[in-house]
């Protein structure tokens, strides 16, 4: 008797395979031939779940949204809930924005193909849909942060959006610095960096 292969699982385990060949050797070596050897697979065994490269590299894209959205999204209770005056305010923003960086191997290996894709998305037209989508739901969440931290003047004129980009800048930042230097931009350094930019804000968390 046959066996029955369940197709989430086998995209699933293509997509792993698409992660680890971004993280070890970048985007250019994910291809159909490439991406089919790191999975065990035969390439048509691939092209039956993605009928070509494109539609693999938008999902596995999309996935990695998904995953890096969705710890956001958990950590985000925790920063609205408290009051910016408290301490538990305080680790509950320090906890959401590690989701962002590469502290551990799991977050390492999204943030590298997240930035990867990103990176690829400004010339790869397939792929500027979901970058925009990625960009769209961080900023998002980055703002609701920024917002429990500062507040308005009043008149409109206290730069929330400024504040966001400059906290996104800054994580973009360290990512990039988390993943080329580890051994520097350790995960205690990351934390100094950002409790060093909370206390820049206008309103600080104490």
């Amino acid at each position: 008797m046959p066996k029955i292969v369940d197709a989430e699982a086998r995209r699933t385990d293509i997509v792993a395979a698409v992660f680890r060949i971004i993280a070890v050797d970048g985007l250019e070596r994910a291809s159909l031939r490439e991406v089919a050897d790191e999975a065990g697979l035969a390439v048509g065994s691939v092209r039956h779940y993605f009928a070509g490269s494109e539609e693999m590299l938008s999902h596995s894209f999309a996935v990695v949204v998904d995953r890096i959205t969705a710890r956001l999204q958990a950590a985000l209770p925790a920063v609205t809930e408290n009051t910016s005056a408290s301490g538990q305010h305080r680790e509950a923003v320090l906890t959401l924005l590690g989701e962002l960086l590469p502290l551990d191997e799991e977050r390492a290996v999204d943030i590298c193909v997240w930035m990867a894709f990103r990176n690829a998305a400004r010339i790869r037209p397939f792929l500027a849909p979901i970058g925009d989508r990625s960009h769209r739901e961080v900023a998002a969440v980055i703002g609701q942060v920024v917002s429990s931290l500062v507040t308005d003047d009043g008149d409109g004129h206290h730069p929330l959006v400024v504040e966001a980009e400059r906290l996104l800048a800054t994580i973009d930042g360290l990512c990039m610095h988390a993943l080329l230097q580890p051994e520097w931009m350790t995960a205690a350094m990351c934390r100094d960096v950002l409790e060093r930019h909370l206390t820049s804000l206008a309103v600080p968390v104490a």
